[in-house]
């Protein structure tokens, strides 16, 4: 609006200043052709539209006028009054909400709902501590109303988990292991030992070598607790199967951790599904588009694939 006001006073200003140029006679055939007009276009429209830029403009033009003169403007001096009333109310009328709570944020809402669904033990007050834990402030009336409209049901007898989360809940406590070969350019077959975690879907690269004996794994496996970042220390189970190469030592590196040894059937790869599956993924990704020079080059190819 203000932009607009300076627009139209710079281009008023230019006109009069235009006018002065011009010869009187002239001046007075535009003045008759201009009241003509607006003769016409007062029969013609019922009610003119201004806005804040045409009622400022003209309220400081019509100053400026004879008494005789003024009938030409569009509005009465009453209107002008009018209009610098409502700018006066304006200035000192402060904004109003409407009565009542404020309405949830529609972030906060479905974080809520979010809560809910994941924990459907969680009762509006749980909710209310956790979510002053994210440093959102909500009431536990609020929280408790939202719930209400949603219906999801008292938090004890809301539906129960799928299986599909008795699964990952029991994931996090169990870790993964198991072989897989690689054969270099020179037709050398290499073995690489890895440890992955059922939950995170982590996997630790144990050791690669051509001669997989006892010693060498039980010792990848002290090594696995030794290194920073290793085994989580929350395992419960460890999953094998029944290759030779895991020997008696193996085991027990696993049972001084509190951790209890699960061996898979024979010849049953989908009983240790998820080492299988990173096996068969590896091998798509990764391992079958390079040829492998050497023990060296294999390492640092997995490492390389493990950190990506």
């Amino acid at each position: 609006m203000v932009f607009r006001l300076v627009y139209w006073g710079l281009r008023r200003l230019v006109e009069l200043a235009a006018l002065g140029f011009r010869s009187s006679a002239g001046k007075e055939v535009e003045i008759v052709v201009l009241r003509h007009q607006l003769q016409v276009l007062r029969r013609q429209v019922g009610r003119a539209r201004f806005d804040d830029a045409d009622r400022a403009l003209l309220a400081a033009l019509s100053t400026r006028l004879a008494r005789r003169d003024r009938s030409l403007v569009l509005v009465r001096p009453e209107t002008v009054l009018g209009w610098h009333r409502a700018l006066v109310r304006r200035r000192w009328t402060y904004p109003r909400r409407s009565p009542g709570r404020p309405a949830l944020a529609l972030d906060v809402r479905d974080l809520i709902l979010r809560l809910v669904r994941e924990n459907p033990r969680w009762g509006y007050r749980r909710i209310q501590g956790e979510l002053a834990g994210l440093g959102v402030t909500v009431s536990a009336s609020s929280i408790r109303n939202l719930l209400r409209r949603h219906d999801p049901g008292p938090a004890p007898r809301r539906p129960g988990s799928t299986w599909r989360d008795f699964l990952q809940a029991q994931a996090h406590g169990m870790i993964a292991c198991d072989f897989f070969t690689v054969d270099t350019v020179f037709l050398r077959r290499l073995y690489v030992l890895f440890f992955i975690e059922l939950a995170t879907r982590r996997v630790h690269l144990a050791g690669v070598t051509a001669n997989p004996d006892g010693h060498w794994v039980a010792q990848q496996a002290r090594n696995l607790f030794l290194a920073p970042g290793g085994a989580p220390t929350s395992s419960r189970y460890l999953i094998r199967d029944r290759d030779a190469k895991f020997a008696g030592a193996f085991d027990e590196v696993f049972r001084s951790e509190a951790i209890r040894i699960v061996r898979t059937p024979i010849r049953a790869p989908r009983a240790n599904a998820h080492a299988e599956r990173f096996v068969g993924t590896i091998r798509r990704a990764c391992l079958d588009w390079p040829l492998i020079t050497n023990r060296h080059h294999l390492k640092r190819i997995l490492r390389t694939y493990l950190e990506h």
